[in-house]
Protein backbone atom coordinates (compact mmCIF):
# COMPACT_ATOMS: atom_id res chain seq x y z
CA UNK A 1 0.00 0.00 0.00
CA UNK A 2 0.97 3.31 -0.90
CA UNK A 3 -0.12 6.56 1.41
CA UNK A 4 -0.03 9.69 2.67
CA UNK A 5 -1.45 10.69 6.03
CA UNK A 6 -1.68 13.58 8.39
CA UNK A 7 -3.60 13.92 11.11
CA UNK A 8 -4.09 16.79 13.82
CA UNK A 9 -6.63 17.99 16.91
CA UNK A 10 -6.75 21.42 18.28
CA UNK A 11 -8.58 21.97 21.54
CA UNK A 12 -10.22 25.34 19.99
CA UNK A 13 -11.85 27.38 22.06
CA UNK A 14 -13.21 25.00 25.03
CA UNK A 15 -11.73 23.94 28.42
CA UNK A 16 -11.08 20.34 27.29
CA UNK A 17 -10.42 18.61 24.42
CA UNK A 18 -12.58 15.44 23.79
CA UNK A 19 -11.76 14.73 20.61
CA UNK A 20 -9.49 11.66 19.36
CA UNK A 21 -7.41 11.00 16.00
CA UNK A 22 -5.70 8.02 15.33
CA UNK A 23 -5.20 4.93 12.31
CA UNK A 24 -3.46 1.79 12.31
CA UNK A 25 -2.38 -0.03 9.38
CA UNK A 26 -0.93 -3.80 8.52
CA UNK A 27 0.44 -4.36 4.79
CA UNK A 28 -2.39 -4.52 3.26
CA UNK A 29 -5.24 -2.79 5.27
CA UNK A 30 -5.51 1.00 6.68
CA UNK A 31 -7.86 1.95 9.74
CA UNK A 32 -8.51 5.24 9.75
CA UNK A 33 -11.14 7.22 12.54
CA UNK A 34 -12.03 10.43 14.56
CA UNK A 35 -14.17 9.88 17.72
CA UNK A 36 -15.80 13.11 19.28
CA UNK A 37 -16.67 12.71 22.97
CA UNK A 38 -20.05 14.12 23.67
CA UNK A 39 -19.57 17.43 25.89
CA UNK A 40 -22.73 16.92 27.43
CA UNK A 41 -21.98 13.84 29.58
CA UNK A 42 -19.45 12.98 31.69
CA UNK A 43 -16.45 11.67 30.47
CA UNK A 44 -16.68 11.89 27.51
CA UNK A 45 -12.79 12.10 27.04
CA UNK A 46 -12.97 8.80 28.29
CA UNK A 47 -15.48 7.44 25.44
CA UNK A 48 -13.54 8.85 22.57
CA UNK A 49 -9.82 7.66 23.72
CA UNK A 50 -11.60 4.15 24.43
CA UNK A 51 -12.62 4.25 20.51
CA UNK A 52 -10.20 4.92 19.06
CA UNK A 53 -7.52 2.79 21.68
CA UNK A 54 -10.33 -0.16 21.50
CA UNK A 55 -10.58 0.61 17.24
CA UNK A 56 -7.28 -0.10 16.78
CA UNK A 57 -6.49 -2.48 18.73
CA UNK A 58 -8.88 -4.46 17.46
CA UNK A 59 -7.62 -4.03 14.35
CA UNK A 60 -4.28 -5.01 14.79
CA UNK A 61 -5.65 -8.09 16.31
CA UNK A 62 -8.10 -8.96 13.32
CA UNK A 63 -5.37 -7.78 10.12
CA UNK A 64 -3.19 -10.45 9.30
CA UNK A 65 -2.32 -8.75 6.99
CA UNK A 66 -5.82 -7.93 5.77
CA UNK A 67 -9.40 -8.41 6.68
CA UNK A 68 -11.87 -11.04 5.40
CA UNK A 69 -14.57 -8.59 5.49
CA UNK A 70 -14.36 -4.93 6.42
CA UNK A 71 -17.73 -3.89 6.65
CA UNK A 72 -17.96 -6.83 9.07
CA UNK A 73 -15.11 -5.82 10.97
CA UNK A 74 -16.47 -2.06 11.05
CA UNK A 75 -20.10 -3.17 12.13
CA UNK A 76 -18.89 -5.65 15.02
CA UNK A 77 -15.94 -3.37 16.05
CA UNK A 78 -17.95 -0.14 16.81
CA UNK A 79 -20.80 -2.52 18.65
CA UNK A 80 -17.63 -3.74 20.35
CA UNK A 81 -16.74 0.02 21.63
CA UNK A 82 -20.03 0.71 22.49
CA UNK A 83 -20.34 -2.31 24.65
CA UNK A 84 -17.39 -1.77 26.45
CA UNK A 85 -18.36 1.83 27.30
CA UNK A 86 -21.11 0.32 28.99
CA UNK A 87 -19.39 -2.29 30.79
CA UNK A 88 -16.52 0.91 31.85
CA UNK A 89 -19.49 2.70 33.35
CA UNK A 90 -21.01 -0.16 34.81
CA UNK A 91 -17.25 -1.17 37.08
CA UNK A 92 -16.83 2.82 37.88
CA UNK A 93 -20.43 2.64 38.94
CA UNK A 94 -21.11 6.36 36.84
CA UNK A 95 -24.44 7.71 37.04
CA UNK A 96 -24.35 8.27 33.19
CA UNK A 97 -22.59 6.06 30.39
CA UNK A 98 -20.02 8.45 28.68
CA UNK A 99 -20.55 8.99 25.11
CA UNK A 100 -18.83 9.92 21.65
CA UNK A 101 -19.46 10.20 17.95
CA UNK A 102 -17.13 8.42 15.91
CA UNK A 103 -16.08 7.42 11.74
CA UNK A 104 -13.86 4.67 10.79
CA UNK A 105 -13.09 3.90 7.50
CA UNK A 106 -10.93 1.01 6.50
CA UNK A 107 -8.86 0.95 3.30
CA UNK A 108 -8.02 -2.41 1.49
CA UNK A 109 -7.62 -3.54 -2.16
CA UNK A 110 -7.69 -0.05 -3.41
CA UNK A 111 -10.90 0.38 -1.72
CA UNK A 112 -12.41 2.36 0.72
CA UNK A 113 -15.35 1.51 3.14
CA UNK A 114 -16.65 3.27 6.17
CA UNK A 115 -19.10 3.55 9.06
CA UNK A 116 -20.19 6.62 11.05
CA UNK A 117 -22.30 7.10 14.45
CA UNK A 118 -23.20 10.60 14.85
CA UNK A 119 -22.22 13.32 13.25
CA UNK A 120 -18.06 13.31 12.78
CA UNK A 121 -17.68 13.12 9.12
CA UNK A 122 -16.02 11.11 6.19
CA UNK A 123 -15.49 13.27 3.00
CA UNK A 124 -14.13 11.77 -0.45
CA UNK A 125 -12.47 13.67 -2.82
CA UNK A 126 -11.09 13.39 -6.19
CA UNK A 127 -9.13 16.45 -6.68
CA UNK A 128 -11.44 19.02 -5.16
CA UNK A 129 -14.59 17.65 -6.60
CA UNK A 130 -16.62 15.73 -3.61
CA UNK A 131 -17.39 12.03 -4.67
CA UNK A 132 -19.39 10.58 -1.09
CA UNK A 133 -19.47 12.56 2.30
CA UNK A 134 -21.42 10.75 5.39
CA UNK A 135 -24.75 11.60 6.47
CA UNK A 136 -25.21 13.02 10.06
CA UNK A 137 -27.47 11.39 12.60
CA UNK A 138 -28.55 14.39 13.44
CA UNK A 139 -32.29 17.18 13.57
CA UNK A 140 -30.56 19.29 11.15
CA UNK A 141 -29.59 16.57 8.83
CA UNK A 142 -33.17 15.66 8.84
CA UNK A 143 -34.47 18.98 8.65
CA UNK A 144 -32.41 19.04 5.13
CA UNK A 145 -33.32 15.88 3.86
CA UNK A 146 -36.72 16.73 4.13
CA UNK A 147 -36.31 19.98 2.14
CA UNK A 148 -36.94 22.69 5.26
CA UNK A 149 -33.45 24.06 5.92
CA UNK A 150 -30.59 24.44 2.78
CA UNK A 151 -27.28 23.14 3.23
CA UNK A 152 -25.70 26.73 4.29
CA UNK A 153 -28.89 26.74 6.84
CA UNK A 154 -27.18 23.58 8.66
CA UNK A 155 -23.83 25.71 9.48
CA UNK A 156 -25.65 28.21 11.37
CA UNK A 157 -28.99 26.59 12.77
CA UNK A 158 -29.62 26.67 16.63
CA UNK A 159 -29.69 22.80 16.88
CA UNK A 160 -27.07 21.88 14.48
CA UNK A 161 -25.04 20.11 18.19
CA UNK A 162 -28.41 17.74 18.64
CA UNK A 163 -27.88 14.78 17.79
CA UNK A 164 -29.70 10.78 17.96
CA UNK A 165 -27.15 8.42 17.49
CA UNK A 166 -23.83 7.79 19.24
CA UNK A 167 -21.62 5.02 21.02
CA UNK A 168 -22.26 4.86 24.84
CA UNK A 169 -25.25 5.33 26.79
CA UNK A 170 -28.32 2.92 27.13
CA UNK A 171 -29.52 3.25 23.54
CA UNK A 172 -27.75 0.46 20.82
CA UNK A 173 -26.31 2.75 18.17
CA UNK A 174 -27.00 2.25 14.35
CA UNK A 175 -23.98 2.17 13.02
CA UNK A 176 -24.52 3.75 9.03
CA UNK A 177 -22.25 1.77 6.50
CA UNK A 178 -21.07 3.64 3.06
CA UNK A 179 -21.08 1.02 0.12
CA UNK A 180 -17.67 -0.23 -0.99
CA UNK A 181 -16.07 2.86 -2.96
CA UNK A 182 -12.78 2.45 -5.16
CA UNK A 183 -9.83 4.42 -5.22
CA UNK A 184 -7.51 6.37 -7.69
CA UNK A 185 -4.57 7.44 -7.24
CA UNK A 186 -4.81 10.86 -5.73
CA UNK A 187 -8.22 10.37 -4.44
CA UNK A 188 -8.00 12.19 -1.00
CA UNK A 189 -10.25 11.18 2.15
CA UNK A 190 -10.94 12.92 5.03
CA UNK A 191 -12.55 12.25 8.59
CA UNK A 192 -12.84 15.17 10.77
CA UNK A 193 -15.57 16.26 14.10
CA UNK A 194 -17.68 18.81 13.40
CA UNK A 195 -15.49 21.54 15.30
CA UNK A 196 -14.66 21.40 11.58
CA UNK A 197 -16.77 21.15 9.02
CA UNK A 198 -19.10 23.46 11.27
CA UNK A 199 -17.35 26.31 9.75
CA UNK A 200 -16.49 24.87 6.71
CA UNK A 201 -18.55 23.87 3.69
CA UNK A 202 -17.77 21.14 1.41
CA UNK A 203 -16.53 23.20 -2.00
CA UNK A 204 -13.82 24.88 0.75
CA UNK A 205 -12.78 21.62 2.05
CA UNK A 206 -12.78 20.51 -1.51
CA UNK A 207 -10.75 23.65 -2.61
CA UNK A 208 -8.02 23.02 0.25
CA UNK A 209 -7.76 19.57 -0.69
CA UNK A 210 -7.18 19.67 -4.22
CA UNK A 211 -4.55 22.87 -4.09
CA UNK A 212 -2.38 21.24 -1.28
CA UNK A 213 -0.84 17.95 -0.23
CA UNK A 214 -2.54 16.62 2.42
CA UNK A 215 -0.27 17.69 5.81
CA UNK A 216 -0.72 21.62 4.07
CA UNK A 217 -4.83 21.27 3.71
CA UNK A 218 -5.71 19.90 7.04
CA UNK A 219 -3.44 22.37 8.71
CA UNK A 220 -5.19 25.08 6.49
CA UNK A 221 -8.62 23.52 7.60
CA UNK A 222 -8.08 23.75 11.16
CA UNK A 223 -6.72 27.08 10.92
CA UNK A 224 -9.61 28.44 9.05
CA UNK A 225 -12.16 26.60 11.31
CA UNK A 226 -10.26 27.70 14.37
CA UNK A 227 -10.16 31.42 12.95
CA UNK A 228 -13.95 31.49 11.97
CA UNK A 229 -15.14 29.74 15.62
CA UNK A 230 -13.10 32.52 17.46
CA UNK A 231 -13.27 31.90 20.91
CA UNK A 232 -16.35 29.75 21.15
CA UNK A 233 -14.56 26.97 18.61
CA UNK A 234 -15.49 23.86 19.78
CA UNK A 235 -12.54 20.92 19.49
CA UNK A 236 -11.34 20.47 15.94
CA UNK A 237 -9.72 17.09 14.59
CA UNK A 238 -9.40 15.58 10.96
CA UNK A 239 -7.23 12.80 9.56
CA UNK A 240 -6.73 13.21 6.22
CA UNK A 241 -5.71 10.37 3.71
CA UNK A 242 -3.84 10.60 0.02
CA UNK A 243 -4.32 7.45 -1.76
CA UNK A 244 -1.53 6.58 -4.10
CA UNK A 245 2.02 8.35 -4.37
CA UNK A 246 4.46 8.39 -2.13
CA UNK A 247 4.83 5.24 0.31
CA UNK A 248 6.57 7.65 3.26
CA UNK A 249 3.68 8.81 5.56
CA UNK A 250 4.21 11.63 7.27
CA UNK A 251 2.63 10.81 10.32
CA UNK A 252 3.41 7.28 12.37
CA UNK A 253 4.42 5.60 15.20
CA UNK A 254 6.15 2.13 14.75
CA UNK A 255 4.82 2.22 11.26
CA UNK A 256 1.66 0.75 12.90
CA UNK A 257 -0.30 2.95 15.26
CA UNK A 258 -0.55 6.43 15.41
CA UNK A 259 -2.99 9.07 17.63
CA UNK A 260 -3.20 12.23 18.93
CA UNK A 261 -2.06 13.01 21.95
CA UNK A 262 -3.48 11.82 25.48
CA UNK A 263 -3.73 14.99 26.91
CA UNK A 264 -7.70 15.23 28.11
CA UNK A 265 -7.81 18.42 29.41
CA UNK A 266 -6.11 21.79 29.62
CA UNK A 267 -7.71 24.21 31.55
CA UNK A 268 -6.89 27.63 30.29
CA UNK A 269 -5.32 29.76 32.47
CA UNK A 270 -7.96 31.04 35.54
CA UNK A 271 -10.03 28.45 34.98
CA UNK A 272 -11.51 25.27 37.17
CA UNK A 273 -9.27 22.45 36.85
CA UNK A 274 -10.14 19.29 34.63
CA UNK A 275 -12.92 16.91 35.37
CA UNK A 276 -10.83 14.08 34.04
CA UNK A 277 -7.37 13.28 34.79
CA UNK A 278 -5.06 12.03 32.59
CA UNK A 279 -4.36 9.62 35.73
CA UNK A 280 -8.03 8.44 35.25
CA UNK A 281 -7.48 8.07 31.47
CA UNK A 282 -4.62 6.09 32.16
CA UNK A 283 -6.11 3.53 34.63
CA UNK A 284 -9.20 3.53 31.58
CA UNK A 285 -6.57 2.44 29.14
CA UNK A 286 -5.50 -0.03 31.59
CA UNK A 287 -8.75 -2.12 31.30
CA UNK A 288 -8.16 -2.35 27.45
CA UNK A 289 -6.45 -5.53 27.40
CA UNK A 290 -9.57 -7.07 29.16
CA UNK A 291 -12.24 -5.65 26.74
CA UNK A 292 -10.48 -5.94 23.50
CA UNK A 293 -10.20 -9.91 24.49
CA UNK A 294 -14.02 -9.48 25.67
CA UNK A 295 -15.38 -8.43 22.63
CA UNK A 296 -12.93 -9.75 19.89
Amino acid sequence: MKFSVYQSSRQGGRRYNQDRVAYAYSKESLLLTVADGMGGHLHGEIASQLTVRMLCEIFQKAAHPRLEDPFAFLGDALLAVHNGIGDFAAQHDLADSPRTTCVACIVQDDTAYWAHVGDSRLYLFRGARLLARTRDHSKVQQLFDAGIITEAQMLTHPERNRIYNCLGGMIRPEVELSRPMPLEEGDTLLLCSDGLWGWLSAAEIGALIGGYPIAQAVTHLLNHAEVRGGEDADNLSAIGMTWGGSSAHEQTLAGVFAETEKAVARAQPGREAARVSEEEIERALAELPLLVRKYT
